[in-house]
């Protein structure tokens, strides 16, 4: 029973095999920066940046239509230009950073939708807005594997620098030589795995399989060292509960992955130890932490 309900789906049809392997390798990369992003106060830049690779995407898709390359290329250099322009508009005028990054993700957005419209059909307009799960090529693949590899080794490079920057970062730019070029750095791998995670969930999906399990993993635990893991742990198990629900349902991958994702996190607001909602109702006794 279990096997033809858990596994079956994944050793009867290769295109469930193609869409678990790249849910995994987009939630191990991809939850481990939300962490961060939580601790860093950046929750909604996450949302923002997911929809500024829009009409770089868009872009490419106009000249070369759904190339891989060309999307991935117009995705990252958008992207990357939205999150330098509105850090520069926060510092260099009244704005703070969240107002202008929530000005620049409304433009991007309605930029992207427009180009798209412009040569594409509804069909190309949700297959960009909500991605493909389930029709994940081999080009497409190797793409989010290598993202997902350049993620960990980047994190596990710096992984001492960027926690410093996030925890003490006044401090960080004084001991270290290179503390201002972290938060850009760290901007840029998050940025990367949007652009990864629009080619399978879309851009509207993709900051979902960042967020929503490292929003679960804080809940639990408020050391740095123990809710990476878990946030990729979350994701990955998302990933799997997410497309065999897909599966069975008949309804669209990338949202039932997102849903089940949402699942772990109302569970954890509820249960979470170390700030869900019965750990804060409970009375603490004398010095508890």
């Amino acid at each position: 029973m279990l096997h033809e309900l858990l596994i079956a789906p994944f050793a009867d049809y290769e295109f469930m095999r193609r869409a678990l392997v790249g849910a995994l390798a987009l939630a191990v990369s991809g939850s481990p920066l939300g962490v961060f992003l939580i601790l860093r106060r950046m929750s909604l830049a996450g949302d923002a940046l997911s929809h500024a690779i829009l009409p770089g995407a868009a872009l490419g898709y106009l000249v070369c239509g759904l190339s891989l390359p060309a999307m991935t290329l117009g995705g990252l250099a958008a992207g990357l230009a939205v999150a330098v322009v509105s850090s520069a508009a926060a510092r260099f005028t009244a704005l703070r950073e969240d107002a202008s990054l929530a000005a620049f993700y409304l433009v991007s957005l309605a930029l992207g939708v427009a180009l798209v419209s412009l040569k594409g059909s509804n069909i190309d307009l949700l297959h960009v807005l909500f991605g493909s799960a389930l029709a994940l090529d081999d080009e497409t693949l190797i793409f989010l594997a290598a993202i997902a590899s350049f993620t960990l080794f980047a994190l596990a490079g710096f992984y001492r620098a960027l926690a410093l920057d996030t925890l003490d970062p006044v401090f960080a730019r004084r001991v270290g030589p290179l503390g201002e070029a972290i938060p850009f750095a760290f901007l840029a791998l998050v940025v990367l795995n949007l652009v990864a995670g629009f080619h399978a969930l879309g851009t509207l999906m993709a900051v979902g399989v960042i967020m929503l399990p490292a929003a679960s993993a804080r809940l639990w635990t408020q050391d740095l060292t123990i809710a990476l893991p878990l946030a990729a742990a979350v994701g990955a198990a998302s990933s799997y509960f997410g497309l065999v629900a897909s599966f069975r349902t008949g309804l669209p991958a990338g949202p039932v992955i997102i849903l089940t994702a949402g699942g772990a996190y109302f569970l954890s607001l509820i249960f979470g130890r170390s700030g869900g909602v019965m750990r804060l109702r409970r009375p603490r006794r004398h010095l508890e932490g």
